[in-house]
């Protein structure tokens, strides 16, 4: 399979409760008209970004059904989803965020308990 721009993502898998984000272009000027170095907006507590993939969720617990030992065991697991969706705007802690560099492009792995905010565009 040729990686292109549209399916490069496609062979990722988000684990559990990560969400994998892209950091939003950072303006390298202040409201006032003053140009900041260089990393000075990296190494700010809190970043944005758009959601690229969603992990499952958070495991939960099998139920034990004891007094049925003639069902056999179901090797399913459940989860319960995620409030992040692939698309939406999110505010995360920096402190929680892992980056990592794929296909030469910069992004982050966060754990939802690291998301301030989420801003999804729908229609009402």
């Amino acid at each position: 399979m040729k990686i292109t721009p549209d399916n490069k993502l496609k062979k990722l898998i988000v684990v559990g409760d990560r969400v994998l984000i892209k950091p939003t272009k950072q303006t390298d000027k202040t409201a006032s008209g003053l140009y900041l170095p260089p990393g000075v907006q990296e190494k700010e507590k809190i970043q944005s970004g758009y959601v690229i993939k969603v992990g499952p969720g958070y495991p939960l617990p099998l139920p034990a059904d004891e007094d049925e030992v003639w069902k056999g065991k179901e090797d399913t697991v459940k989860y319960l989803p995620l409030q992040a969706q692939e698309g939406d705007l999110a505010i995360f802690l920096q402190k929680g965020a892992i980056e990592v560099i794929y296909e030469e492009e910069k992004y982050f792995i966060v754990p939802q308990a690291s998301i301030l905010m989420l801003e999804r565009e729908e229609d009402l």
